[in-house]
This record gives C-alpha cells, structure tokens and sequence, in this order.
C-alpha cells in the first residue's frame, strides 16, 4: 500500500468537517487554552508560502494541547476592511465587498488544503454588520467615559457633567486635551454647544484639530506605517502633514498602565523594550518662558531641569500654534516656505532624519532662572506630539540640539566640569556641574533634584512625567470602513441609540471623493438620522476592527453584547498570540488600550489581553536567474557565464528544480524566449540564485497550492517548520523538500509493505523503547519552547533508527504517531486508525516520557593518563566509583602505560572519565 497523501488529505479533511472535529464549545471540566493568530487581511493575490508559517506553528501547539487534555479555542476570521480593497474597487469599478468576498474564500480554500484546526463556526469577518456593531458600540462607550487620573480607570462623563455643575474644574483629575479652568456658575451658564465642546476636551473618544499625513490623491489620512519617504506605501503618492478635524481615541491616558501591564506578560525582551520606547515614560518638568516684548508666556516639558543654565535657543515643532503667535513679521515669508516644505514629511521620517533644518521666529524667551535672552527657531526635529511641542535646546549636552547649534552657529556652554565640546556634545549623565549658578559644585544626580526643588518652590513650573505615546487618530476619509455612530447637532457630535446598530455602510455610486472634496460617504443618499441630522462622513480605520476581535471569537453568535461573562469567564484571554513583529507599535498597543477600557467598565475580567505572544519570522524567496548573452537571445547556463557579457533575468522559480531549469517551460513561459538559445553544462541549463523578498515582480513567490499538490500538506507543514527556528526569517528553498516527503515515506514503510500491515503486538525492545522515550521528550520539550525545526530533526532520527532495528510494534508506533500528531495530521489519523482505534487521533493522549528508558546500563569510560585519553572500558552505569578505579587499574592496557610507574593520583567522576596521574 503506498502512501498516497492526495487521498488520505482529502479523506480526513472531509472526515474532520463532516465530524465537527474541531468545534469548540465552553466545557467547564476542561482547562481552556486559547490560541490565537494575528488577523489576516485576504489579498487577492492569495497566501504565499511564507504566509503559513506562524498559523502552522500555531496549529502545532493548538493541537498538542488539545492532546495534553485541554479545551483549545484556535479560531480564524478575516481583517476584511481597507485601502488596498478600496483602492482596487476605484481601479475596477467592483465593489470592495464584491473583491474581499473572493478573496476571503481563495484564502479560505488554500487554509483547508493545509489542515488547520481552525473552529470556522467562530470565522469573523470585519466588514460584516453583525460584526461591527460591537465596534460602533465600543466607539460609543468611549465617546460616553472619560480617564480619571486618580482611580486610573475610565468612568461615565455624567460624573464630570455633575462635578462642573457643582464645582466647575475645581478638583477635577481627569485626562485632557487641555488644561481648562471655569466655575460651576460659568458651566451652567454655557449653552448645550458650548458644553459639549468642553465635554470632547475630556472624552476617551474625541474630536480635534490635528497635524496629519494627507495623501491628496488617495483622498485620506494615513498612518504612519502606510506613508514611507513622503509618499504613500500604497501608489507612492505625494503625502502632507495637514492640520484637521480627527476623530482620536485617548490612548495616551492609559501610557502607564500599558507600561505596568508589560510587567505581567510573557513577551520577547525585544518586543516588550519595543513597546516601552514607545510608550516613553520620562520624568521632569514643565517650566515657563516669558516671551521678550510680549504678555504671553508657554510651557516646555525638560527631564533634565538641571541643564537650564545651558539653554542657548527655543524650538518649536512646526505644527505648534505658538509658531503663528511668536513669528514675528519680518520673518513670516522665511517660516511659511518652511512650513512648506516640512508638510511633505511624515513625524517617522523626522526621527529618523539627521538632516538639519529650521528657521528663526524672530522672538525671543525669557530663561525664567537666569534671566538671559534665548532665541526661538522652528525645526522639524521637535513633535508637536511629544510634550508642549517646545523644546529648551542645550546644545553642549545632546547631540541634536549641538548639530543644530554649530549648523546656525548659535552658542554652546558646557555644564560639567572637564567636559569637552569642541567637536560633539557630551553625556551629561554624571559628573560636576559648573556655569550653573546655584548648583555649581553639585554632582548630575543633585542638580536634578535641587533643581525640580528650586521650580518648584518658585513656583517656575510644575513636576510632571509624560509620555511619548500619542492618542490614536481615528478617522479615515475612506469608504471602506466601519461607519461611525455619529450624527451632528449645531456641528458638534452626538452618539446614536444603541438600538439603531449596526450603521450599515450606505450604496455609493463611485468610491472617491464628492467634488466638494468630502469623503466617499458624501456620494450617499439619505445620509442623515430620521430627525435630518447629518451623519459623520469618515470611516474608521483598520485597527478598528482588529483591536477587540479576539473578545468576539470567544463568543461570536451573541447579538445581544460583544462577549458574554459566562464565555469571557471561561476563555478570559489569550494564553498563546503569534504573529508578526510589524504589530508591535501599532495592533498590538491598541488591542491592549482597547481591553483595558471594556476592562475598566467591567465587560471583561482580564486587564491584559494576549498572556503570551511569540513573533514568527519571515519566509523570504529564493529567486532564480538565468543569464542573457547581451544583444541576444542565447542563455548561458551559470558556471559559464563569466565567459561571455550577461544580463541577470529573474525567472519563475516554479519552472526550476534544484536550480535545473526547464528548458520547455522557460520558452513557453514567455513568448519573448519562444526562440531561446541555450548554452549548457553537461546538456543542462544551471540557474544563479538570490535570497529576497518574496514577491511577484521577482518571479519567487511559491504558492502552497502547487506544494501541497506535488508533496501533500503534511510535507508543506513539516518542512515550513524544518527550515529553520521559527522567530528568524529564513528564505524558501524548495531544494531540501525531497528529504521532508521521503521521512513520510519512510514511517509509512514502518506500517506497510506491498499492502500489507507489519504492525504487530510484540514485545519492544530495550533499544526500542529508548528511542521512543527520548523522541517524546525531546518532541515535548521542543513544542513548548517552540523549536519546531529541531523536532522535525528528532523525528527523522527516531524513524531511521526504527527502521534499522525493523520495528513494527504497535507499543512503539502508536506513541510515535500521536506525538507526529500536531506537525502531520493528516497521516497521524490514517495511521491511528490503522493501529485498530476508533476514534480520531486528536483525541488521543499526548505520550509522556519515561525516564527509566533513558537510563544507560552501562558506560564507557575513556582511560586518560595526564590528561589524555589513551583507550575506553565499557563498565556497568551503575558501578561504584572504587570499583570503576580498580577495574581501570588492574585492566592490561593500563599496565602498558604505567611502565612500571606508582600512579600519584586516580581521579574517577562516575559516568565521565577516569584520569591517572603519573
């Protein structure tokens, strides 16, 4: 009976889902484990090779605890809505829905081909309305709380509408956009509109005016990974920084407790320092400048205040308001060419850019210590995210401010003594303070505490800790995307009833913006609430919809709230999270805001969503070349090349084995090479080849389909996790695939021959079972620590060492095949059965090592004398440290190399050496 893995993949796939295998449901004599993959958006290209690799080794633990005896949540669904769709929609003229429904069925042909133990009866799909209900619900509850910076929890707004109404501001600790000062009496004096205004300076969700990417021609605001060099990832279209009216929801207010929650995680080292660096806690604080000349005074934040006496210029972000307010008239055409040109960079590429560039404002500040005039110039080096937007510059101690100082050649005073600036900034960090004023003569680490003291007392400013972490703009001037539940009132906006959800996205006659330059939901009629209140315009963006999905998974038929308790009691939160490291900054901060807030308001009983989270690498593609005689049409085949002028064509790799390329294909690949010439080696053609990106304008992308077709889904599994430890990136080399599919093979060959079943009920050997036992615990070592590649390893070893010992029994085999269980499923269920058993193999028991298996019966001893081994002696394990001495004594060898000498010394370690010294 051959293996024949079309046959038996197809049988179990319909076996599982005809059988509801891997449908899950709350079993309270069961231990959860809930694991979870990262959100796929469906591309109409389809899946990849190098897109499987973290859902298989999700798959793998999925399964193994599943065999360990716990009740395993895997389930799967579809990040459906985005620009790539809308932009395609524009393009065609189909309807995004139209193209993602394809899409999300081509992908979830090429998943079943593989084998997942996905529960599809939990499948999401963001752009569907029974989905984003729970999104435009969340949205609202966010729009109804504000952050109170006491209790450090989000609480109903009707509180703070309760303390204005008795006590104004006065008292009031709650995180804001800005710092705002009434009294009751002027609160209720307000009109509705003018409290609301008051109201959307405190809401977790709130409007504001803020500095943007906009990309004109794709008529929206993007984030910041979608725009790279000033023009967008998606068309490379020109992008500008803009100021306008934003949907944001008030991440920062959470910036400590998503640091402290780093803390009670399992997370790489490398991903957790990722997110703390942008979260960015610093302590310091804020000090006021009088402006020279003017009655106005502003703010910067400074966690080194001790440096105030080398504070030689201001700057300020470009998108502050105090740039309009300090520039001065003889200045005005100089900063608005500025302005200008900073627009066309994104905040990202600003960090990254060492390039100096500003602008003077012609004002000047008032050092509120020393008194002394301090210029102030306008840079895009400074954010006008980061604290004020305004930085005091000390050139003689950072390294940006001193580029920027010897650029403008404005003055550098050095703060430590012996210290050298000549050429470059120096650390400040340590040593003694000089040119300071009162803290000369003080070490670093007294000038900062004297000088927070000093502020504080004078009453300069105040203490303060800030963070880099920034609210997250909320709107898109898109179409596809969830709408918002807004609607508008006297331009100021209100939340729909709970009970009109879902809004349902409205039929647009075209996907662009109106003439007017409104968003696409402008083209939509009726627009409006019943009472003739217009309805927000702008979509939410992507990480909408993927920031509380893994909530809905747990429950995801309840149309009566996001997640029951019942069901969030019992899964809670995510035990196991794999995906990709391009989430750490984005997903994966918003996902974690997202649940502290339905975390706050008691919907959710865990504070922190994914307990554990392992980052897969990437499978980058082999490319292939052939080479082109210049002005020709001749290829010359690789060791040849240097013997003639060549270009490097990229070409199929699909169309290549082992490097071999196929001649035939290759001419009927492209009409171009229909008349190739081919120069050879030894009557073969010999391709170069590169490691890159995988992508289709290289011609190296791999499609599972084709691998699954020729080798099997087992073969595709086993060797995606074979090809290397699976956080690295590691390129796709079809080459090493044959030794994968011939392992198959080979465990097949330990069940049948010629049709025949060889499993018997013998009694194992001692050899046999050690093989089996070190397989198991260097498989289950190696599944928690997530080496797959080395299991892959272990299993080739443990089957090759089984077929030399001719092993056919069933105590041994069954074991083998349900450890095989979570890595090839498919062939673990049909040889299961063979054994004899019913039931299917992912119910089975996972097999537990025993030691006693390993222990060795006996040992050999290498013999040194002074330190070199000279011969061994195979003695019993267990034989006595005397006893191993005097054997090694008195053997004949050892009386070779005495030559008659009394030994001084005989060091035995049981179980490693015997030393004889001379």
């Amino acid at each position: 009976m051959e293996y024949n893995f079309r046959e038996i993949e197809q049988k179990w796939q319909a076996y599982w889902k005809d059988n509801q295998i891997y449908k899950t449901n709350i079993d309270q004599n069961k231990p959860k484990f809930y694991v979870l993959d990262m959100f796929p958006y469906p591309s109409g290209a389809g899946l990849h090779v190098g897109h499987p690799l973290g859902y298989i080794a999700s798959d793998i633990f999925s399964r193994y605890k599943r065999l360990q005896g716990f009740n395993v949540l895997h389930p799967m669904g579809y990040d459906a809505f985005g620009l790539p769709a809308e932009q395609y929609a524009i393009q065609t003229g189909q309807h995004p829905a139209v193209t993602t429904k394809k899409n999300i069925a081509r992908y979830r042909e090429q998943l079943d081909k593989i084998g997942f133990c996905y529960d599809w009866e939990r499948e999401i799909l963001t752009c569907d309305p029974d989905y984003y209900r729970w999104t435009q619900w969340a949205f609202i509850q966010m729009f109804n709380h504000f952050f109170n910076t006491q209790t450090q929890k989000a609480q109903p707004i009707e509180l703070l509408v309760k303390a204005f109404e008795t006590n104004g501001t006065q008292g009031i600790q709650a995180n804001c956009t800005e710092e705002l000062h009434f009294t009751a009496q002027e609160w209720n004096g307000k009109s509705e509109k003018g409290q609301q205004e008051v109201l959307l300076n405190y809401r977790i969700a709130y409007l504001a005016d803020l500095s943007v990417n906009w990309c004109p021609e794709l008529g929206t605001v993007l984030a910041n990974d979608e725009v790279s060099e000033g023009v967008s990832v998606r068309g490379g279209h020109p992008v500008e920084q803009r100021v306008m009216r934003q949907w944001s929801l008030r991440v920062s207010a959470y910036a400590q407790r998503l640091l402290d929650g780093l803390k009670t995680i399992e997370w790489t080292d490398s991903l957790t320092e990722t997110q703390k660096n942008w979260i960015g806690r610093s302590e310091g604080a804020e000090l006021s400048f009088n402006i020279k000349g003017q009655d106005y005074n502003f703010e910067v934040f400074t966690t080194r205040a001790d440096t105030i006496y080398g504070v030689t210029f201001m700057v300020l972000a470009p998108e502050s308001e105090l740039v309009k307010q300090l520039t001065t008239p003889d200045q005005v055409k100089e900063v608005g060419d500025y302005l200008d040109a900073t627009k066309k960079r994104t905040e990202r590429e600003r960090i990254a850019d060492r390039k100096v560039t500003g602008v003077f404002s012609g004002s000047y500040a008032i050092n509120p210590v020393s008194g002394t005039e301090i210029p102030i110039w306008i840079s895009d080096y400074v954010l006008a995210g980061y604290g004020t937007g305004a930085i005091m510059a000390v050139p003689a101690h950072d390294s940006r401010d001193y580029a920027f100082a010897k650029h403008f050649k404005l003055s550098i005073i050095p703060l430590i003594e012996g210290c050298d600036v000549s050429e470059e900034s120096f650390d400040a960090k340590e040593g003694i303070m000089m040119n300071s004023g009162f803290l000369n003569g003080l070490t670093v680490k007294q000038a900062i505490a004297k000088a927070k003291e000093y502020i504080s007392d004078k009453k300069l400013g105040r203490l303060k800790v800030n963070f880099r972490l920034r609210d997250a703009i909320f709107s898109r001037q898109r179409y596809w995307g969830e709408p918002f539940p807004v609607y508008y009132k006297d331009e100021m906006p209100y939340m729909l009833d709970e009970s009109r959800l879902p809004l349902e996205l409205p039929e647009i006659d075209k996907f662009l913006p109106t003439e007017k330059g409104e968003p696409p939901l402008g083209r939509a009629k009726d627009w409006h609430t019943e009472d003739n209140f217009p309805l927000e315009l702008c979509t939410m963006p992507g990480f909408a919809g993927s920031s509380a999905y893994y909530l809905r998974y747990m429950d995801p038929k309840n149309n009566k709230e996001l997640v029951s308790p019942e069901a969030n009691q019992y899964w809670r939160n995510v035990d196991l999270y794999i995906g990709g490291t391009e989430h750490a900054t984005g997903h994966l901060i918003y996902s974690r805001f997202w649940n502290k807030f339905l975390f706050d308001l008691g919907l959710v009983c865990e504070d922190e969503p994914f307990k554990k989270l392992i980052n897969q690498g990437m499978i980058q593609g082999r490319s292939n070349f052939v080479y082109r005689i210049k002005n020709s049409n001749t290829f010359v085949s690789l060791n040849l090349k240097n013997e003639y002028e060549v270009t490097p064509i990229h070409v199929d790799v699909n169309i290549v084995t082992n490097d071999l390329l196929d001649i035939d294909l290759f001419r009927n690949w492209n009409p171009e090479y229909k008349n190739a010439e081919f120069i050879l080696e030894n009557g073969k053609y010999y391709c170069g080849w590169a490691v890159e990106k995988m992508s289709k304008s290289m011609y190296n992308v791999v499609n599972p389909d084709d691998i699954v077709e020729k080798y099997g889904a087992d073969t595709l599994r086993l060797y995606e996790m074979f090809l290397g430890p699976l956080e690295q990136s590691k390129p796709w080399d079809t080459n090493g695939i044959d030794g994968v599919h011939r392992f198959l093979k080979r465990l097949w060959s330990l069940f049948y021959k010629d049709d025949v079943l060889l499993v018997n009920n013998g009694i194992p050997s001692t050899d046999e079972l050690k093989i089996l036992h070190k397989t198991i615990k260097k498989i289950t070592f190696d599944i928690e620590n997530f080496s797959y590649n080395t299991s892959v390893s272990a299993f080739m070893i443990c089957v090759n060492e089984l077929f030399t010992l001719k092993c056919n029994k069933k105590t041994i085999l069954e074991p083998l095949v349900i450890l095989l269980t979570p890595f090839a499923p498919h062939i673990a269920e049909e040889l299961y059965r063979a054994l004899g058993n019913k039931n299917t193999v992912c119910d089975a028991v996972f097999p537990v090592c025993n030691e006693d298996f390993l222990k060795e019966s006996s040992f050999n001893y290498p013999i040194s004398f002074n330190g070199k081994v000279r011969f061994t002696i195979e003695l019993p394990a267990e034989m006595s440290k005397e006893d191993v001495e005097k054997t090694a004594i008195s053997n004949e060898q050892t009386a070779k190399y005495l030559e008659g000498k009394t030994p001084k010394k005989i060091i035995v370690v049981p179980g490693k050496i015997v030393n004889i010294v001379i």
